[in-house]
């Protein structure tokens, strides 16, 4: 039976990557398997996200990117500060809607995620 595996994440630099990564999500190394170009990163439940050594370019608005969510606004808020104040960066995002309930950040490699406040409706 298939079934869904973990996202991965092209990379230019794996141990930025990696230590990124690691703090912000506080995951740990569990696989190279035997690459040079390749990490897994697991959670007290198994592997969360792979990190692959890419020479593709970062895309502004790429077709998939990393949901990560929050209970409030006032968690957001602090999330967003931690993320940046280890190496995520703010991303001027043109596609943000009327009364957004997510940010969006680029890792430090460039690639975007999202910040996403899951109280945001029953706040509204």
């Amino acid at each position: 039976m298939l079934r869904l595996g973990i996202p991965v994440l092209g990379v230019d630099d794996l141990a930025r990557a990696e230590a990124f990564w690691t703090e912000a999500l506080g995951l740990h190394v569990t696989s190279e398997w035997g690459n040079a170009n390749w990490r897994t990163l697991s959670g007290d439940d198994g592997p969360v996200l792979g990190l692959m050594r890419s020479e593709t370019p970062v895309q502004r608005h790429p077709r998939i990117h990393l949901d990560l969510f929050v209970e409030s606004a006032d968690e957001q808020a602090a999330e967003v500060a931690r993320l940046v104040g280890l190496g995520a960066s703010k991303v001027e995002w043109d596609r943000y809607p009327e009364d957004p309930d997510f940010v969006v950040l680029a890792d430090p490699e460039g690639n975007v995620f999202c910040i996403v406040d899951l109280g945001h409706d029953a706040a509204s």
